[in-house]
């Protein structure tokens, strides 16, 4: 931006399309986040929740919106797997313009407090002995959740069966209710572990969670999968440099909020920081790795 030049600003609300629905973590975090980017950018910030498509509905309501910054999206990690195996009208590295990196989901398998498994040895035990008999919740189609469970089932030989739900809020009450078994998905579902509703039996995470450090990784467990689940907020494609720069400082300041720090530790999560063209390059290396991880899993094919 020319030195002088007066920052851009939105000239009426702008609206963020959540690919999760409304009541969950990241609806939570993004308004939030709103009240603190919303000033900057001299209107409020709407977030409008567009659940389903294994959390890829959000960045595709884009692709018929003006490029001038008054329609964004946050865009889950699954935007870059689903084209792999499903048609779409869009291609996530030609139809949108990545502006900042947010945060990532933990992923973790939950169960509820008066399961009887004690540990997953003993959940993959009962799998072993009744195929498909046991069910488990997750955000959606293909994404980490379903990943990191196939991971399991091929690494040990057991066979659950998935039920994808539109995101927490869903599977939350899907747990509680008994409609579903455990739960793999992002760590969400960590103020009913705290008090004391539900059970976590593995993390799919690099190493223990200090809050939660009697937990085994699924690592430990013998099973290589790290749960990869980062979401961060794009545009439209041939979004004006000005507005990408503007809504990218906006939002950067709005991680800087000790809030916003406390929102992601009850969700344990971290901020996952990044400009608008470290986003892009992660974006491009991620479309292009995934592949051959889908294709293992069986939902693409080669």
């Amino acid at each position: 931006m020319a030195r002088g030049q007066a920052a851009w600003k939105a000239d009426k609300p702008v609206t963020i399309y959540n690919p999760f629905a409304a009541g969950g973590g990241t609806d939570i975090h993004l308004r939030l986040m709103g009240e603190t980017a919303g000033p900057r950018l001299g209107q409020p910030i709407l977030v409008d929740p567009r659940p389903g498509a294994a959390g890829t509905l959000a960045p595709a309501m884009l692709l018929n919106a003006k490029p001038d910054g008054h329609q964004l999206a946050c865009m889950s990690i699954n935007s870059l797997r689903y084209p792999h195996y499903q048609a779409t009208n869009w291609q996530p590295l030609r139809d949108f313009t990545y502006i900042i990196g947010l945060s990532g989901y933990t992923i973790g398998i939950v169960v509820r407090a008066d399961a009887p498994w004690k540990n997953l040895e003993e959940l993959v035990a009962a799998a072993k002995k009744e195929p498909d008999k046991y069910n488990y919740a997750t955000s959606g189609i293909g994404g980490t959740g379903q990943l990191t469970m196939i991971e399991v089932e091929q690494t040990t030989g057991a066979r659950f069966t998935h039920v994808p739900y539109k995101g927490t809020a869903e599977w939350t009450q899907a747990l509680l209710g008994g409609e579903v078994h455990f739960i793999c998905d992002g760590a969400q579902w960590a103020p009913f572990v705290d008090s004391g509703k539900f059970r976590i039996l593995a993390m799919a995470t690099e190493r223990r969670i200090a809050k939660y450090k009697d937990v085994p990784t699924l690592k430990e467990r013998g099973i290589d999968v790290v749960g990869q689940s980062p979401y961060g907020l794009v545009g439209p494609k041939d979004l004006p440099a000005d507005v990408v720069e503007a809504v990218h400082v906006a939002f950067k300041a709005a991680m800087a909020d000790p809030r916003v720090d406390a929102l992601l530790d009850s969700y344990i999560q971290a901020p996952w920081y990044k400009s608008p063209a470290d986003y892009r390059a992660f974006a491009e290396k991620y479309f292009a790795e995934v592949k051959p991880l889908l294709i293992k899993a069986g939902l693409a094919k080669g």
